[in-house]
């Protein structure tokens, strides 16, 4: 099958996958807290957009040259993701934190006249996912992982 065979593929889905882990124990060293549903959730360090499209272009320079038109797509596709990484993605995770704080002052606001002397139903409310984009050196680093990882991979399996 072409498909097991596909390095530019499995390269950028192995970087995927790296980049999901290893921002649990990257966030442990940070936060000292172990949270394991980072390894399924967008933002934080490293950027795993970042790592496979950097893998993709990286891979898909080994095999095809690059000073190939393929290569030259995959180039262009992993600055434009890269782009809205640190650029609209993030923004909207900046705008989350705010609507986030705003709804728990109006929360705060709702209880305290009510006096309501529990949090228990403020607690429950579900907030808006503010870990959407990346900062800069996140997608520097997702990029590095990616770059890295298939450099690595490329040299063990050949």
């Amino acid at each position: 099958m072409d498909l097991l065979q596909n390095f530019p593929l499995w390269a950028s889905i192995t970087a995927i996958l790296f980049a999901q882990l290893v921002k649990i124990p990257i966030q442990f060293i940070v936060s000292r807290k172990l949270d394991a549903g980072l390894a399924f959730s967008t933002g934080g360090m490293p950027s795993s957009h970042s790592a496979a499209v950097t893998a993709l272009s990286t891979a898909v320079g080994i095999e095809h040259g690059f000073n190939s038109s393929i290569f030259a797509i995959a180039a262009v596709f992993t600055i434009i993701v890269m782009f809205d990484s640190t650029g609209v993605r993030r923004q909207t995770g900046e705008q989350a934190i705010m609507l986030n704080i705003l709804l728990n002052d109006f929360h705060r606001f709702v209880n305290e006249a009510r006096e309501w002397s529990t949090k228990e139903q403020f607690q429950k409310r579900e907030e808006l996912k503010e870990l959407l984009g990346h900062k800069p050196i996140e997608v520097l680093f997702g990029g590095l992982t990616g770059i890295l990882l298939t450099t690595l991979l490329h040299t063990l399996l050949n």
